[in-house]
């Protein structure tokens, strides 16, 4: 009875305070990262069609991407208006757009390969540091930031050879929304269509 009660508090005590006892760590950041970098590399080596590549690059953007947070920051302050169900289909649609453009350039890395080289606290983040080795080029600097602000262990940003994910694609989706006169419906269709 008393094993029972012990387990049954214990349980209890997991449940209440999880941000405690898994918070994000240098180690669990590494980890994640490696992982993602694993899955990338398998899917490069993987010889499979363009197609294939793409709808790969898009399952694991969705496990190791924050893409709700992703999106929100993407589509900016237009965000306040948009409906439930805008928003929805817009991080949908965003997705599907990203994990397109970033396969494309993931898929120059056919050949070579990513390496974490190291990991360092940023205020509540960590920024994790690969390197790209491709074939016939001087390697180059990838890195990710990790967060688990979520509730769950993501990459919240992505730089390539310094260039930041989220602000090339707020402004590219700015750019985007403004050519189709601030019509977000618009907006989640022409993503599709890109993606």
């Amino acid at each position: 009875m008393q094993r029972r009660n012990f387990l049954i508090g214990l349980g209890a005590a997991l449940a209440a305070a999880p941000q405690a006892l898994w918070a994000l760590t240098e180690n669990s950041a590494s980890r994640l990262i490696n992982a993602l970098v694993t899955d990338i590399n398998s899917v490069i080596a993987s010889g499979k069609n363009e197609t294939a590549m793409f709808r790969e690059f898009e399952r694991i953007f969705q496990r190791y991407g924050d893409t709700s947070a992703i999106a929100a920051y993407a589509l900016g302050v237009d965000g306040r208006r948009a409906t439930r169900a805008q928003k929805k289909a817009f991080s949908k649609a965003f997705q599907g757009y990203i994990s397109r453009k970033y396969g494309k350039r993931f898929r120059e890395f056919i050949g070579g390969k990513l390496e974490v080289t190291g990991v360092r606290k940023v205020k509540k983040w960590y920024e994790v540091s690969t390197i790209a080795h491709l074939r016939g080029q001087s390697p180059f600097e990838v890195t990710f930031l990790v967060s688990d602000r979520s509730g769950k262990e993501l990459f919240f940003n992505m730089f390539i050879e310094g260039v930041n994910l989220l602000l090339t694609e707020r402004t590219e989706i700015g750019a985007i929304l403004d050519s189709k006169k601030g019509d977000i419906d618009a907006l989640i269709a022409e993503l599709k269509r890109l993606s």
